[in-house]
C-alpha cells in the first residue's frame, strides 16, 4: 500500500501570489518565495525530506518546517496546499524563534482536519483565534490568505473568512510546516 502524505503540497507557504512573474511581483511590492523551480527563499529545519515535484514542494516522511530567510511587518500570503485526511500542518507567522516553532512563539494558522478539538482545526489560529465551523481541506486543492497588519490576523480559506483576530504582536519571520502521520 502506497501512503501518500501529500505534503502541504504547497506552492506555499507564504508563496505571495506565487503566480505572477518575479518583476511584476517587487514592482508591486509583492515578493514571490517560492517560484515552482527551488527553496531558495527558505531555510529547512528538521528532518522532513522536502522535495520539488512539477513545481510543487513536497514531503512524505519526517517532522520538519520551511521557515522564510526574511523577516517581514505586515504582509499578506497566498497560500495554495494540498494534504490528506491524516495532516497536521499548517503556516506559522509572527515568530519569536525561527529556529525552533511553536504554537507558542508564533501564530499557527492551523490544517488539520481530524483534530480532536475542533474548535483550533483547519481554519483557526490555534489558541487565539476558533474557526466555527471547522472546514474541510482534505484530499483537494485549497487557498489559504492570510494578512497581518499589526496586531491584526484575517485568515480566510477558499474564499470564506475562517479567522479574524486582534493579538498582541510578535516578531515577523514566517514558516509552514508538516508532520506526517506516521
Amino acid at each position: 500500500m502506497k501512503r501518500h502524505f501529500a505534503a502541504v503540497a504547497v506552492l506555499i507557504a507564504l508563496a505571495a501570489l506565487w503566480q505572477a512573474n518575479q518583476a511584476r511581483s517587487q514592482s508591486n511590492g509583492w515578493v514571490t518565495l517560492f517560484d515552482g523551480q527551488h527553496l531558495d527563499h527558505w531555510n529547512a529545519i528538521g528532518d522532513a525530506n522536502w522535495m520539488l515535484i512539477d513545481g510543487e514542494v513536497h514531503a512524505f516522511r519526517g517532522n520538519g518546517f520551511l521557515v522564510s530567510k526574511e523577516t517581514y511587518g505586515d504582509f499578506e500570503i497566498k497560500a495554495e496546499f494540498w494534504v490528506d485526511t491524516k495532516a497536521n500542518s499548517g503556516i506559522f507567522i509572527r515568530c519569536t524563534d525561527p529556529a525552533k516553532l511553536t504554537a507558542e512563539n508564533c501564530y499557527e494558522v492551523n490544517i488539520f482536519d481530524e483534530r480532536p478539538d475542533p474548535t483550533f482545526g483547519t481554519g483557526a489560529i490555534v489558541n487565539v483565534a476558533k474557526v466555527e465551523p471547522m472546514p474541510k481541506a482534505a484530499d483537494k486543492w485549497n487557498t489559504y490568505e492570510i494578512v497581518a497588519k499589526g496586531p491584526k490576523f484575517t485568515v480566510t480559506l477558499n474564499g470564506p473568512s475562517t479567522a479574524s483576530k486582534t493579538a498582541s504582536t510578535r516578531a515577523a519571520a514566517s514558516g509552514c510546516n508538516t508532520a506526517p502521520a506516521w
